[in-house]
């Protein structure tokens, strides 16, 4: 019916040290002995770099991440997502998995998906697993489909190779 509380006992003698209250936690467990051992969460995604409207670039870009184009780049251009704003103008090649145009590109575009809006304004060739071409935009060049746009080494096999090659004797 009762149960012995602490509220009751008699105060530690002066002669034995007072252990305060967090010695009587639980004691800490010993950090894990390899890296391979923590438990770390999924890194959050940042956010796309922004390059703005009054900005012009003359160099390449290259990112894992993800790139919006507002102003003016004379240079190729590598990103995962690449985002071509309306007021945008680049001048070189692109290579991204995913490529929205709404502005205007000089030169090739290589993407998994390449996705050119009503605004867009392409001169170049395209080069894509999918593609998608709004009404309206404006695109001068070529289009080819492959399976794997991203390397340009996989364009199309060499016709010199296989004639390079000696006859059999």
């Amino acid at each position: 019916m009762f149960s012995k509380s602490k509220i009751n006992e008699p105060a530690p003698k002066s002669d034995a040290p007072a252990k305060p209250a967090a010695a009587e936690a639980a004691p800490i467990p010993a950090a894990p002995a390899k890296a391979s051992e923590f438990k770390s969460a999924p890194k959050a995604k940042p956010p796309a770099s922004v390059l703005s409207s009054d900005l012009h670039i003359t160099g390449n870009l290259k990112t894992s991440g993800d790139i919006q184009v507002e102003g003016t780049v004379e240079g190729d251009i590598r990103a995962h997502l690449l985002t071509v704003g309306e007021t945008a103008t680049i001048k070189g090649e692109i290579i991204a998995d995913d490529v929205v145009i709404n502005g205007r590109i000089i030169g090739r575009v290589r993407g998994l998906k390449v996705r050119l809006t009503s605004t867009a304004r392409v001169e170049g060739d395209i080069i894509h697993k999918t593609i998608a071409i709004e009404s309206g935009a404006h695109f001068e060049g070529s289009v080819q489909r492959q399976d794997d746009p991203l390397n340009p080494g996989k364009a199309a096999p060499a016709p010199a190779a296989a004639a390079a090659a000696p006859a059999g004797k």
